[in-house]
């Protein structure tokens, strides 16, 4: 049985028309059942022979009337070559002797392609570089005329088995070539610094879509899940410069993030040190103006009663300014104008704490 041998990722074999456990060759079966029944046809009668041949034949169709489709995959079933129907997974039956052939397809299985590296292990031909230049996929120019070295991945399913097996004659070598020539044209649309810095999920976004619409033009049966940078380094002839350039660019962010920390940190507290001082003044204006009007009025209240009734009013202004003036003196002596002398007075206020 030559089922894939691969995993999740898209590791193993994969091949395009991958029988669905077939029997093993037909001559190869012949050979062994006449090497078996050989002592049989020395000295046998016609009937025997042809007997022992029509059992053979038998054994054989038997053995070739039945094949396994695993739990991830279909099987796309042909009769003399020509499209019958396609089964899911589970034990089938088919026409022996090579009337019908079953060809499984991993629909359920994720699958990748690799460009400009290997994984180790892979042994399916399309997912890994063999036998190709893996320098020359990731050899680009980018928009501002500099060369970058491109390493990606594309994951894929099988979404369309008919289309996959019969509408291109070799889908994933033709995915491959779709991918790159994206990959290129993306990549040439963009400088330098976008490629190996901050361009990069633009880039996936961008090659991504530009794969779906070529696998749906192109009717590939395939279904393009994701596209993944990987490494993405300047030719090695000037890369040691090119780390230079980054590491000076670096330095220059962090100094002018330093200084916007720095910048973050005083500005604010100067801007809330401004209002504050507004808001006091504002407060101490107002606070000024309303004392202002507070004693223009009283003095206008004053001033009308006074005209009503002047003697009153000055007594009254004399009575308050003393309950305001008096608590405030700590000595206090009172003359008389006929007294020729001063009488000093007890201190109440020294007494009121000893009693």
């Amino acid at each position: 049985m030559a089922t894939g041998n691969g995993n999740g990722n898209g590791n193993g074999s994969e091949n395009k028309r991958e029988t669905a456990k077939q029997p093993p060759d037909l001559d190869e079966i012949v050979d062994k059942s006449l090497q078996t029944l050989k002592p049989y046809f020395s000295g046998g009668s016609p009937k025997s022979i042809i007997l022992i041949a029509l059992l053979a034949m038998i054994a054989i169709g038997v053995w070739t009337a039945y094949y396994t489709v695993p739990s991830d995959s279909v099987a796309v079933v042909q009769r003399f070559g020509k499209y019958l129907k396609e089964v899911p997974a589970g034990l089938h039956f088919k026409f022996p002797l090579g009337i019908d052939s079953a060809i499984v397809v991993p629909v359920k299985r994720q699958l990748k392609q690799e460009f400009g590296f290997a994984t180790p292990g892979a042994k399916d031909p399309h997912q890994t570089p063999i036998n190709r230049d893996e320098k020359r996929e990731t050899q680009m120019v980018t928009g501002d005329m500099n060369a970058a070295l491109v390493e990606w991945v594309v994951q894929y399913r099988i979404s369309d088995p008919l289309k996959y097996l019969f509408e291109v004659r070799e889908p994933k070598e033709t995915l491959r070539y779709v991918s790159e020539s994206v990959m290129r044209e993306v990549v040439g649309d963009r400088t330098v610094d976008e490629v190996i810095t901050i361009g990069r999920q633009d880039i996936e976004i961008d090659a991504l879509s530009k794969m779906k619409a070529l696998a749906t033009k192109y009717t590939m049966g395939i279904s393009i899940d994701q596209v993944q940078l990987k490494n993405i380094n300047p030719p090695k002839p000037v890369q040691e410069s090119f780390n230079e350039v980054n590491q000076a660019q670096q330095e220059k962010e962090k100094l002018i993030n330093e200084a916007r920390r720095d910048y973050n940190k005083v500005i604010p507290l100067a801007e809330g040190e401004k209002d504050q001082r507004i808001r006091e003044a504002d407060g101490y204006r107002l606070k000024r103006i309303n004392e202002a009007e507070g004693d223009v009025t009283r003095f206008n209240a004053l001033f009308t009663e006074y005209l009503r009734a002047p003697e009153v009013t000055l007594r009254r202004i004399y009575i308050e300014t003393m309950e305001v003036v008096m608590p405030q003196i700590k000595s206090k002596i009172i003359l008389d104008q006929d007294a020729n002398g001063i009488l000093p007075l007890l201190n109440l206020d020294d007494q009121k704490g000893k009693l």
